[in-house]
């Protein structure tokens, strides 16, 4: 047969195995949204709860439909300049046929959109949580249309579509490490440095008022996260799904046990918080590099991503910056420790036949590497803060500083977390029964000048 000629018989068919697969993988991975939303919820405080988890769940909404009019056609379209790409056929999804089948995959066009689509919504949702108690919700909104439109549909094309220059070029990016948590990490830092800290930040105690919350939303995002990274790999007709799912169970876990000990070192105590942020540190630095690194390399990733985002939550206290939840600590710095690792840890036996320094490769692919972090760290953190202050300048990005003391749920959403009103203890008798003991003052009895940190 002549070089170039495929035959009708070898052309992909469609796989209902893998179709069943991506469409499994696509309704983990939407999970992963309210997940977040309930894992931010958890660590804010009661009078932000709602606010917390209206900005997660209205990502849905926007960037589906914005997926669907544009998103899509720019992400994966035909390339153009390596920068953006577009396809009439992809605007509106109106020219794709039901069985039509994506390029070189056993998979419908239709499946890997609305799994494409997933990363989408969460990816602007991971930023929310660096701006907690502190911005409009139709300000959000807009920086959410906007950012997607201009930040991510462009970066996810660079690392993932076909003539992106970051594909081209060969950087490794399983599931994200530079198009989701870097991105998002870096447009968090941005926008953080545009709209100044919370009312009190570094004076009034903010504890997460909610732990069991917490713990709920790690734990769904861990669930969820292997749709995430193991549907990546858009079906399951060789080993490599396999490798990344048992990989990012070995990193995740890792991760947590190294946070827990720096924890328990630095602090005396390994906390709850302590133990679901490391596992979501693990599960960010796996999700580039897990599809080339062994089992091994995993434990290696997920326990240095654990360490280093357990001291890196910290650097907001030193260098003034107010990261509400750590987004920057947790997604940006893992991101980064998950994508250059490739460039050490890359076996060549994985996803591509790239190695990484410790198997014999050099240093080539951690050049790759680092230019794919440099390029998306410092587009997304420009273009963040711009859109941030764009909008600060027109329709103002923060609420007024007694919404905020008073509580950002009430303000925004005419709505509390919590209502305490019908709770009760039974019917009190009429009189009360004599105390023996010397009666106190009733002034006395609670503690007076006491700040609530609600």
């Amino acid at each position: 047969m002549p070089p170039g000629i495929t035959l009708a018989a070898d052309a992909p068919q469609l796989s209902a195995a893998n179709t069943g697969f991506m469409l499994i993988c696509s309704a983990l991975v939407m999970l992963m949204t309210p997940a977040l939303a309930f894992f931010y919820g958890g660590m804010v405080r009661v009078k932000s709860t709602l606010n917390m988890l209206m900005m997660s769940f209205i990502s849905l909404g926007i960037v589906t439909v914005l997926w669907v009019l544009y998103g899509f056609s720019v992400a994966f379209g035909t390339d153009h300049g390596s920068l953006v790409g577009w396809d009439g056929d992809y605007v509106g999804l109106g020219g794709i046929g039901i069985d039509q089948l994506w390029d070189g995959y056993t998979i419908p066009v239709y499946v890997f959109a609305v799994f494409q689509l997933m990363f989408a919504v969460l990816t602007p949702a991971l930023i929310s949580g660096a701006l907690a108690d502190r911005v409009k919700f139709t300000a959000w909104a807009l920086f959410v249309a906007l950012w997607a439109t201009i930040v991510y549909f462009p970066v996810a094309h660079w690392v993932w579509g076909t003539g992106g220059w970051a594909f081209e070029l060969g950087v490794i990016d399983f599931a994200g490490g530079t198009a989701v948590h870097i991105n998002a990490g870096a447009a968090a830092l941005g926008v953080i440095l545009v709209i100044g800290k919370r009312v009190g930040f570094k004076k009034d105690p903010m504890r997460p008022h909610s732990l069991p919350l917490v713990m709920l939303g790690a734990g769904l995002l861990w669930f969820g996260w292997f749709g995430f990274n193991a549907g990546s790999w858009l079906g399951n007709d060789d080993g490599v799904g396999a490798l990344m799912f048992l990989n990012t169970q070995i990193a995740t876990a890792a991760a947590m046990l190294a946070w827990l000990a720096y924890e328990k070192i630095r602090h005396g105590a390994c906390t709850t918080l302590g133990a679901a942020s490391g596992a979501v540190a693990g599960l960010v630095a796996v999700t580039p590099s897990g599809g080339s690194c062994s089992p091994l390399g995993a434990i290696a990733i997920g326990a240095v991503a654990g360490l280093l985002c357990a001291m890196a939550v910290g650097l907001k206290f030193t260098f003034g910056y107010d990261d509400s939840l750590d987004v920057v600590g947790v997604h940006l710095v893992g991101g980064i420790v998950g994508s250059l690792l490739v460039g050490l840890f890359a076996t060549g036996g994985g996803q591509s036949e790239a190695q990484g320094l410790l198997y014999g490769g050099g240093l080539e692919q951690l050049g790759k590497q680092a230019a794919g972090v440099g390029a998306v760290l410092a587009y997304s953190f420009v273009a963040s803060a711009v859109l941030a202050l764009l909008i600060d300048r027109t329709i103002g990005m923060r609420v007024d500083e007694d919404e905020e003391v008073g509580g950002i749920d009430q303000f925004q959403h005419a709505e509390t977390a919590y209502d305490f009103s019908g709770a009760g203890g039974g019917i009190l008798p009429r009189t009360a029964p004599a105390v023996p003991g010397p009666v106190k003052d009733a002034s006395s009895a609670a503690p007076k000048n006491k700040k609530v940190d609600a």
